[in-house]
């Protein structure tokens, strides 16, 4: 049965070895509802542009490198932009990555409520790439102009649904690297149940050029990037 639902992608990555495990075919989604101000994929962030594609599309693209893919043990990982912005045609991509016996994730912030439509893709999704962006409430509002409450109890409910996660953590020095926050995110993560990784990753400016393209200010100009000392801290804490 075929399927003229479509989705506005904005990159594909098709030997994708770091958002999520083995090999993976990674689609980029075109839309964000965040305002991160360290994005370094900028221009995601408009619901308009990338190439609209449909949902039968992505698969025959997709099942070109199925025999690479598979036995890697690898997947298909969604990301963006936000790809929940997307639920239809999440929704009817990963009912027949299902049927193709394909390993699902997505990398998402999370920021949504629970809706029947969340729902079903949770269902049918095998690891989520959870990007909590501060355990801090206030630090979250001001990096990205919305709450984290959502994104905490969208954890939750993944943890509830025994549902697998990596959680990622980006470390900006001087706003996200704080001893307190830090703790907060290991007791945070701690209550969550097949939490499988969690990635403390390095800020850095190399997006910078893409505001620079589209004639907009880089909100964190004179923001620090991350160095291994400061990562090796933050995992101590994190980890111990």
């Amino acid at each position: 049965m075929t399927s003229n639902i479509s989705c506005p992608i904005h990159s594909i990555e098709t030997f994708g070895t770091v958002d999520g495990p083995g090999i993976r075919f990674v689609l980029f989604t075109q839309g964000c509802i965040l305002r991160c101000k360290y994005c370094q994929n900028r221009d995601t962030w408009a619901y308009r542009g990338g190439v609209l594609v449909t949902v039968d599309q992505v698969l025959e693209k997709i099942d070109k490198y199925k025999n690479y893919i598979i036995p890697s043990g690898g997947g298909i990982t969604m990301s963006g932009g936000e790809p929940l912005i997307h639920q239809d045609f999440l929704i009817e991509l990963f009912k027949k990555l299902k049927e193709k016996k394909y390993h699902i994730a997505i990398d998402t912030s999370g920021m949504f409520p629970i809706t029947p439509k969340i729902k079903e893709i949770i269902k049918n999704t095998d690891l989520f790439l959870l990007d909590i962006k501060s355990i801090n409430n206030e630090i979250c509002q001001e990096l990205t102009g919305f709450s984290n409450k959502l994104e905490l109890e969208f954890a939750k409910f993944l943890s509830k649904s025994g549902k697998h996660m990596w959680i990622r953590q980006v470390l900006i020095p001087g706003i996200t690297d704080k001893k307190e926050d830090l703790i907060n995110l290991r007791n945070f993560i701690k209550s969550l149940k097949n939490v499988d990784k969690i990635e403390i990753l390095p800020y850095h400016d190399l997006g910078k050029f893409k505001w620079k393209a589209l004639g907009l200010p880089y909100p964190l100009m004179h923001v620090s990037t991350a160095t291994k000392k400061d990562i090796e801290r933050a995992q101590r804490i994190i980890l111990e």
